[in-house]
């Protein structure tokens, strides 16, 4: 019994330090922007902005059944491998737009291989990445995706992103709308002593899913104010520069009582 106290004593005021998880510290003023969902206008108007401004980003891809064949609604894969070779990231959204909590295993490696198959016929690398389609998540997913060797995978929560408390699959970001202005320019203020800023934004303009619309003047505004604050602004993928995904899995206990939704 005394062993165990002391067990439990151990386990409760150990805390990780930096070096054990980060490869360099982590700069102020650094944000990742990740696109939801693939509508059409990520490659119309979103593609030539942030190549306007050079930054980096990640585009979390799926298909809409049957819209998806409708490209003034959606990407075509054409448009998508362009992006790969804009040299943006291309990630997973599942093949389509599934809630990964509700799927066994069979049926979420079946959605994600879709995703990945695709990509592979198209000479884009094989995507590393996942973000959650409508926040849905249980402890479940998380083993599933580290069985698929995923490194990180994106949540909701509207808060920042610490890499030494939330675990590489809980990555939080918050969601733009074309309501949340001042909530999304007090977020990135939220980017310093070693938080990361990681945003979830879905079509510039979404036609078929206005309630998270983020109107193009909107938008050029918000990279404008990333641009003249000196932000970094990077895709999920260059927080490997960062961050040691494999070691923050082994010391960091997935937090699921923490807020995870938009």
């Amino acid at each position: 019994m005394r062993f165990l106290i002391l067990l439990l004593g151990f386990l409760t005021s150990y805390t990780i330090s930096p070096a054990q998880i980060l490869k360099k510290p982590i700069p102020d003023n650094l944000v990742v922007l990740t696109f939801d969902d693939a509508p059409a206008s990520q490659y119309y108007v979103v593609a030539p902005m942030l190549q306007e401004f050079g930054f980096g980003a990640t585009f979390f891809v799926c298909e809409f059944q049957p819209n998806y064949a409708d490209s003034t609604l959606y990407m075509n894969w054409r448009q998508i491998q362009e992006l790969d070779k804009m040299g943006f990231e291309i990630a997973n959204h599942t093949h389509t737009h599934a809630n990964v909590s509700k799927l066994t295993q069979v049926e979420f490696n079946k959605q994600l291989t879709y995703i990945e198959e695709k990509c592979d016929s198209l000479g884009i690398a094989k995507p590393i990445n996942f973000a959650y389609p409508g926040y849905g998540l249980n402890g479940q997913a998380l083993r599933f995706l580290d069985e698929k060797n995923y490194v990180f995978a994106r949540a909701g929560g509207s808060r920042a992103y610490d890499p030494l408390q939330d675990h590489p699959y809980l990555v939080p970001s918050w969601a733009t709308d074309e309501t949340n202005k001042q909530d999304i320019v007090s977020a990135f203020d939220q980017a310093k002593d070693g938080k990361i800023v990681i945003m979830t934004i879905h079509g510039v303009p979404d036609i078929e899913h206005p309630w998270v619309n983020t109107p193009p003047e909107l938008f050029r505004e918000y990279l404008q104010y990333l641009e003249d604050n000196d932000f970094t602004v990077i895709s999920m993928r260059d927080l490997e520069d960062y961050i040691d995904a494999e070691e923050a899995k082994r010391l960091i206990l997935p937090d699921l009582a923490k807020k995870l939704a938009n």
